[in-house]
């Protein structure tokens, strides 16, 4: 399958050149708004917003900050990420407490509810003044924008069936809310939300269980850039194994090397070569 070269607006359902293109919307957001703007425009996309919203200590974020693009055929928001060793610091904070989840079902982590409610209002406005062809909508998001891009669905769907998205793809995303908003989540997006982890990606190994656990549908990535919607317990040993000696100078520095956006999207890139 070729590298496809535009993105498709009129997608539909899960597949490799979306996820593509999506990791390439999820790496753009971390760019300044004049980039955001002009590569926006160039994917057809003729409408677009920003949304940022600053923290002031001892928040552990600075800012939360996102982009809706849209188009007669397709909406989509892309939330940013941040420092693979700044939300390591943090997520490993056992004393954080839960934030209520959507329509009061289960919890999240306190740092991700604070994060998108800084910005939901806004995305959620957004949403209903540009989707007025009846297009389709997408979340998307790398490492804490994963996060972020995973709750405004579920969000939505909760709260505002009428702005449902039709997908959401992650790249990174930690692990966010608790089983009871899992299993919610799980049945509203059941063949709607695909989660992308690469190889040794520590991010998503955090914050711990079983206090906190991911939802589905897992994209596994593995040391050889090969995509998988599963990986055993044992294969899964192997190959994170194969992927800290990829580095013989630095395997300590997988877990870190694997999150960076870059190498999600060379990873999808690649499969699709």
């Amino acid at each position: 399958m070729p590298v496809p070269t535009s993105l498709d607006h009129h997608a539909k359902k899960y597949s490799l050149p979306l996820a593509y293109w999506l990791a390439k919307a999820s790496e753009l957001a971390y760019q300044d708004e004049v980039a955001i703007d002009a590569q926006v425009h160039a994917w057809g996309f003729d409408r677009v917003r920003h949304h940022q919203t600053r923290f002031t200590p001892p928040f552990p974020l600075e800012d939360t900050q996102a982009y809706t693009m849209a188009s007669d055929d397709m909406i989509i928001t892309a939330f940013r990420g941040t420092e693979p060793a700044e939300i390591r610091d943090w997520l490993s904070d056992a004393s954080t407490p839960p934030w209520p989840g959507p329509a009061m079902t289960g919890y999240v982590h306190y740092g991700f509810g604070a994060a998108l409610q800084s910005v939901f209002p806004a995305v959620r406005d957004t949403l209903a003044e540009f989707r007025t062809n009846d297009q389709t909508v997408w979340f998307t998001g790398h490492s804490l924008g994963g996060a972020l891009a995973m709750l405004a669905g579920v969000r939505l769907y909760l709260e505002e069936p009428r702005l449902q998205a039709d997908g959401v793809f992650t790249y990174g995303q930690p692990r966010t809310c608790d089983r009871i908003l899992a299993a919610a989540y799980n049945k509203g997006f059941k063949d709607r939300m695909y989660r992308f982890v690469n190889n040794d990606d520590i991010v998503p190994q955090l914050p711990p269980e079983p206090v906190f656990t991911h939802v589905d549908a897992l994209r596994h990535i593995d040391a050889d850039g090969r995509i998988h919607e599963s990986m055993g317990l044992l294969g899964g040993l192997a190959d994170r194994a194969k992927g800290l000696t990829a580095d013989a100078f630095a395997p300590a520095s997988a877990g870190v090397r694997d999150h960076f956006i870059k190498n999600y999207v060379a990873a999808l890139e690649k499969s699709l070569a």
